[in-house]
Formats: structure tokens, C-alpha cells, sequence
């Protein structure tokens, strides 16, 4: 019980505001930057700035026609595990009442086996990114340590929640401490790797959108 004490203490207290601090100071970094003036005229029947920005998000959910044909599988593959996370995470009864005791928010939850279900299928889809990664020449020249520690920080969790669930290869208070422990490693690593593109994403993506749109430039 200490290790499930310090886990679900210490261990997460330190991790959350890791998490929220380094979260912060990264959009804020990014937000507060000097921001140079558009002075070119935009073209004749460009959109406002907030539906360019909806747009460019929007057209970037797929992957655009002459990009090969490796990269619609990335593409699924990557829906695939992120609506997988979104499931366990957002999904199971546990997590929920964790959310609750932290925002003073609540929902339904799912029934465990279509959790674990979800938990399954996408360990299955970040194998199979991981394989991908390793194998692609292109993704084994560009990827980095950050890639790799930012996909076992990812699975980690699902793989130990998903044992934990099932009571397997320990007493339930092992694997409990250890699922813990590897989600305060994920919420402290987030702010700094390449997980952190799940905040990132929405101003990159509108303003890509509003940048070519202004120049009259459809993607």
C-alpha cells in the first residue's frame, strides 16, 4: 500500500502541476510572442479569419490527394488510437470519478468490457505505428528519442490500466501503483515532447488556414 499511497499522492500531486504549469507556460510563450502585422491585401472573396481558421483546420483531418499511399493508413491508424485513448481516458467509470474529484465534473460511464475493448484495439494501433515508424525509411530518418519515449509514455498507461483491469502478473494494488506511476511519467514528460501537439495543433492548423486563405490559396 506505501507505493499505491505514494502513486496516488506525491507522485500525482507533482505530476499535475507539472503538467498544468508546463502546459501554461508553453501556450503562453507561444501566445505572448510578438505578432508581426499581415500587410499584404487579401485576395478578393477570402474568408474572415475565424472561418479560415475552422477551415484549414477542417482540411487538415485528411490527407490531402498526391501525398503516396502510406499516408492514409497513418491517417486511420492515427484516428484509430486517438479515439481509442479518448475512450479509456473519457470513458471508464474509474477515470470519471478521478475527473470528478479534481473539476467537479461527471458523465456516464462505459461498461468495462467496451473499455477494455477500446484499450485493446488501440495498443494494437500503437504497435502498429511504432512498426511503421521502425520500419519506414523516411519516419526512421526523421524520428528522434523524443518520438519514441513520447510513444511508451502514451501506451505505458493503456498497457498497465489494462492489467490492472484484468488482475494480471500482480495483486491489484501492484498494478494499480504502477498505472498511476506511469501516468504522472506522461503528464510530466506532456508539456515538453511531442505530446504536447495536442494543444498545439488547434493554432497551428488555423493559422496555416488563415495564412493561405488570405492569399487566396485552397488546400
Amino acid at each position: 500500500m506505501k507505493l499505491l499511497d505514494f502513486a496516488r499522492g506525491p507522485a500525482l500531486d507533482v505530476a499535475m502541476a507539472v503538467f498544468v504549469g508546463g502546459v501554461s507556460w508553453r501556450l503562453l510563450s507561444l501566445l505572448l510572442l510578438p505578432w508581426a502585422k499581415d500587410a499584404s491585401v487579401p485576395r478578393a472573396g477570402s474568408p474572415s479569419p475565424w472561418s479560415a481558421a475552422v477551415g484549414g483546420f477542417i482540411r487538415h483531418m485528411w490527407v490531402p490527394k498526391g501525398f503516396g499511399q502510406t499516408s492514409p493508413f497513418a491517417v486511420v491508424n492515427g484516428y484509430v488510437f486517438h479515439i481509442g485513448l479518448a475512450i479509456v481516458v473519457f470513458g471508464f467509470a474509474q477515470h470519471i470519478l478521478f475527473i470528478k474529484g479534481i473539476f467537479g465534473l461527471s458523465w456516464p460511464g462505459l461498461p468495462t468490457g467496451i473499455v477494455s475493448l477500446a484499450a485493446i484495439v488501440t495498443l494494437a494501433s500503437l504497435t502498429a505505428a511504432l512498426v511503421r515508424r521502425l520500419t519506414n525509411p523516411v519516419l526512421q530518418l526523421i524520428s528522434d528519442a523524443n518520438d519514441y519515449l513520447s510513444w511508451a509514455l502514451t501506451t505505458l498507461p493503456v498497457l498497465t490500466g489494462l492489467l490492472a483491469v484484468s488482475h494480471l502478473g500482480a495483486r491489484y494494488e501492484t498494478l494499480l501503483a504502477i498505472h498511476m506511476l506511469s501516468v504522472a511519467a506522461l503528464l510530466i514528460w506532456f508539456p515538453f515532447g511531442k505530446l504536447m501537439h495536442a494543444f498545439l495543433v488547434f493554432l497551428t492548423r488555423a493559422e496555416t488556414g488563415i495564412f493561405y486563405s488570405r492569399r487566396g490559396v485552397k488546400i
